[in-house]
């Protein structure tokens, strides 16, 4: 197929452009590189320079490409950040997907793939969490991607869009060339990793007071590949239908780790110290989010490769030594 990635010079985005490449599609990646990077889209690939914001380049693409499918990537992912400046996630993550909804409806687009959030569960009411669950963020991130969820609702009923929306949990790891190089970085593996290579004098664990084990927040890590092999799976589910089809599906491992699990975590695999600070939780972080993926296992055949933190944490220790 022909496809269309928004955001796919980023982290989780270049990872599916990769996969994508491999499969036979012919790909164009759409990013305006304001966290994204040019040399994470492959040769095969052909990258163009642009925000989703802006119509009248969407309609360029469109009308010189004419993608059959959409996986959209690019958003603002700091939840924390949310919860100071939510206006800048409403227009970016919400205004701006609704933007290319109507670009997509113009041209006669109707396969979308979303990159969505465990973030729209809040704080949940059961783990594992399935994706029937009760959605209700408590950050303005989340929200900003529920939105979007809400749109594609209608958009399917209405206009006979086929959507899956993919309601990642952690995104960690690499592959052999692509890992995270987010600038600053936030995600706590990295920033641990960061710790170990003396790029930081200590990893900051924001509350020890939750509701857990030892205190610190849970949370649930898949691997950046199987991120991406679910999301070809969907695509290919999606193209494969005679009817439209509407997918919700969750991806995580199933097993949650801990703040503090993570640090010893990384303790081991790198051999080094990482010292460790307690500061003041951060508003909007829920206790514990861990997923029910069952649902993408079995309707999909989704089967991660990745199923230890051990094998995720050591993958991006080896990418951030040969990226230093």
């Amino acid at each position: 197929m022909k496809v269309l990635v928004t955001g796919g010079a980023g982290y989780i985005g270049g990872v599916v452009v990769s996969q994508l490449v491999a499969a036979g599609h012919d790909v164009v990646v759409y990013d305006n590189l304001c966290h994204g990077h040019a040399d994470a889209v492959p040769a095969a690939a052909r990258l163009v320079v642009g925000d989703v914001g802006d119509r009248h380049a969407l309609d360029k693409v469109f009308g010189e490409f004419h993608p059959e499918a959409v996986m959209h990537f690019a958003a603002f992912i700091e939840a924390g950040e949310s919860m100071r400046e939510p206006e800048k996630f409403f227009r970016n993550n919400t205004a701006h997907a609704l933007t290319l909804l109507e670009a997509m409806l113009a041209h006669g687009a109707r396969r979308f793939v979303f990159s969505s959030t465990a973030a729209l569960y809040g704080d949940p009411e059961r783990t594992p969490i399935e994706e029937d669950d009760k959605l209700a963020p408590t950050n303005a991130y989340g929200e900003s991607k529920l939105l979007v969820e809400r749109m594609l609702a209608w958009f399917h009923g209405i206009h006979g869009f086929s959507t899956a929306c993919l309601r990642y949990f952690n995104a960690a790891g690499a592959t052999e060339t692509l890992g995270e190089r987010h600038d600053p970085e936030s995600h706590l593996i990295p920033l641990v990793l960061q710790v170990a290579s003396g790029r930081r004098a200590h990893i900051s664990i924001f509350g020890d007071d939750y509701p857990t084990p030892d205190g610190s927040c849970v949370r649930d890590y898949v691997h950046v590949s199987d991120l991406a092999s679910a999301h070809l799976l969907a695509l290919d589910a999606l193209a494969k239908s005679s009817e439209p089809l509407k997918l919700v599906f969750n991806l995580g491992n199933g097993r949650g780790f801990s703040v503090k699990e993570v640090v010893e975590c990384a303790r081991r695999v790198t051999g080094h110290a990482i010292p460790a600070k307690i500061e003041a939780r951060r508003a909007g972080d829920p206790a514990v989010l861990v997923a029910s993926a069952e649902k993408i296992r079995r309707e999909l055949g989704w089967q991660p490769r990745y199923e230890t933190l051990d094998g995720i944490v050591r993958s991006a220790w080896e990418f951030a030594q040969k990226h230093r």
